[in-house]
């Protein structure tokens, strides 16, 4: 009889009940691979791997309960009436029937995934949780150009683009970005929205170049599923801060690329006009109507002006509540957000036309900063006396003005990470700039000055806890080698000795003992301890070696242990053959010496 033989009508037991093959799980929910894989990345069903394989090594395994969870999504109709409109559609076309296959086409079944984000996400806090990959596919897809035959279509990138500007437009406005960082793949961004922390990566904006080794199929089937997560969060965001979404752009912006410029204005704006409507609403209702009969075509900023000054001496409970409403959201703010706030505040940057926009109009509001570019739609231009700072990048400028200071992109940048506004030392030139962005002095010089801005002392050169650490630790954690711990404990060893005779020359000071007499006790102390520091040294080197031997070794498994101790078995014989040796040739020379 074989192992795994079951006898007709007994149910199945153990693994085998419990997991389900890629292949039946396809052939029990009747949908092609391309569908169930689909269906699993939306639903958020991954490949099992059981202890005990039943059907082979080589295999792909499912929970059933995932499988049947599978079965009751109401997804899996609307995907089967898609297949079968398809067909219909392919048939007429067949057909040579335009007037069937156009009617088709208008009629095309649609379906939403609002469920999903509902189900997956309960909490709004889950979803802020499990929203790093979704910005930064939803990023990279806003940057990719649409190609038809990979299926990326202008109306996915536009939306992509849309989303990506919202989220940007809400995390300037609130002053949530943290950190940021320039690297070969991208721009990483870091932000804390409602304690949670979020990283993301957008691609430099250069041309992306498609490859051929990736599916983007299952990339677009994982961006349907993050562009509707980033909506609703983008919802439920924007109506915190009592914005309305989605938001309407100024059409001449929009047309002028413009949309993040754009959508900041629009969230600063309207979130002012939500602050004042609840003013308008909070006075007293004749004062409404007196106010209308006064000039009922006038602007409403004229109409709530005139509502707050008839708010202000009536001295009802809550009338000055609202004017007060934005000091009391500054208090409210953390740390971190007061000093993001007011890190470029009062700066007004101007941009060349060689710098990336994008990067920057998202950062230098988002720490209180304005911004201007070279081109149609800007706030200012290049003119303004206002200006403070003029971000460019390339060597030679053909108009420079001494009223501002030139810096690179790379400055900006650093000047966030630091959370301080670094010197720009006049006006540098381009090979200056260049050295100071990676010479390492350039770090040290932002170290000093971070300290200096939180009123810190640092210490002394030569003297800092990295060297003065405990030399075993080091040397068990592979930092250092044996040669530097012998070093670092002898020098730590002097130190000590110099912080002792210290204080024992404070001690006799305070007790009156002349010098002449301290300096005789301390030559007869000094004579009676010089034979022994040599000696201790070589006992510390050998300990601090045991230790780290004796470390490593409780780390390994038994495997290796065993493979250790009989590699130390070997190096001892040998060396046991090489004294052995050493002695003969000893006794040898000794016996030729006395013949």
């Amino acid at each position: 009889m074989p192992k795994h033989y079951r006898p007709p009508g007994k149910k199945k037991e153990g693994n085998a009940a419990k997991y389900i093959t890629r292949t039946k799980a396809v052939h029990y929910l009747q949908v092609n691979l391309s569908t169930f894989r689909r269906l699993c990345i939306l639903k958020g069903v991954f490949p099992r791997d059981p202890k005990k394989k039943v059907e082979g090594n080589h295999k792909t395994y499912y929970h059933m309960k995932d499988i049947m969870f599978l079965a009751h999504e109401q997804l899996l109709e609307k995907f089967r009436g898609i297949r079968a409109y398809e067909r219909k559609v392919k048939k007429a076309k067949a057909k040579k029937n335009r007037e069937l296959a156009q009617r088709l086409l208008s009629r095309k079944p649609s379906y939403t995934l609002d469920h999903l984000i509902k189900e997956r996400y309960p909490k709004f806090i889950d979803a802020l949780r499990d929203l790093d990959d979704c910005l930064t596919m939803v990023h990279l897809f806003a940057a990719l150009p649409a190609v038809e035959s990979e299926k990326i279509q202008v109306k996915r990138i536009h939306n992509c683009r849309r989303l990506s500007h919202e989220w940007q437009a809400y995390i300037s406005r609130t002053h949530s970005l943290r950190k940021t960082f320039i690297s070969v793949k991208g721009i990483y961004y870091q932000a804390e929205v409602e304690g949670q922390k979020i990283t993301w990566l957008t691609p430099h904006a250069l041309q992306q170049v498609l490859t051929d080794d990736v599916d983007f199929n299952v990339m677009l089937t994982f961006l349907e599923f993050y562009e509707t997560l980033l909506g609703f969060v983008n919802f439920q965001l924007y109506h915190s801060i009592k914005v309305k979404y989605p938001p309407v752009l100024d059409p001449r912006l929009e047309a002028l690329a413009a949309e993040l410029y754009a959508l900041t204005r629009y969230v600063s704006s309207n979130s002012g006009t939500q602050s004042s409507e609840t003013q308008i609403a909070s006075s007293s209702g004749p004062e409404q109507i007196e106010a209308g009969k006064v000039n009922t075509k006038s602007d409403e900023s004229d109409l709530r002006l005139a509502q707050l000054q008839h708010q202000l001496p009536s001295n009802e409970p809550g009338a000055l509540m609202h004017l007060i409403e934005d000091a009391a959201a500054e208090d409210d703010d953390d740390k971190d957000t007061k000093e993001c706030k007011t890190l470029f505040k009062n700066l007004k940057f101007f941009f060349s036309r060689e710098v990336p926009r994008e990067s920057l109009l998202f950062i230098i509001p988002a720490f209180g900063g304005a911004v201007s570019w070279e081109g149609d739609g800007s706030p200012f231009n290049e003119s303004d006396e206002g200006i403070t700072h003029q971000i460019v990048d390339r060597p030679t400028q053909g108009h420079m003005f001494l009223s501002r200071e030139y810096v690179q992109p790379q400055w900006v940048f650093d000047c966030v990470n630091a959370r301080i506004i670094l010197p720009t030392e006049g006006i540098p030139s381009w090979k200056t700039m260049k050295q100071k962005v990676i010479s390492p002095e350039y770090a040290e010089t932002i170290k000093r000055l971070q300290a200096a801005a939180r009123k810190e002392v640092l210490p002394m050169p030569g003297a800092d806890g990295e060297n003065l650490d405990d030399p075993r630790s080091l040397l068990a954690e592979g930092i250092i080698d044996r040669t530097q711990a012998i070093e670092a404990a002898e020098k730590k060893k002097q130190m000590s000795i110099l912080e002792k005779q210290y204080h024992d020359e404070l001690e006799m000071e305070l007790k009156g003992i002349p010098y002449s007499a301290s300096i005789s006790n301390k030559n007869s102390q000094n004579s009676a301890e010089d034979a022994e520091p040599k000696e201790e040294s070589i006992a510390d080197a050998d300990q601090i070696e045991n230790d780290a031997r004796n470390l490593s070794k409780s780390v390994m498994s038994r495997e290796k242990r065993k493979l250790y101790e009989a590699m130390q078995i070997g190096k001892d014989r040998k060396k046991a053959k090489v004294n052995l040796l050493k002695e003969r040739k000893k006794k040898a020379e000794e016996g030729n010496k006395h013949k």
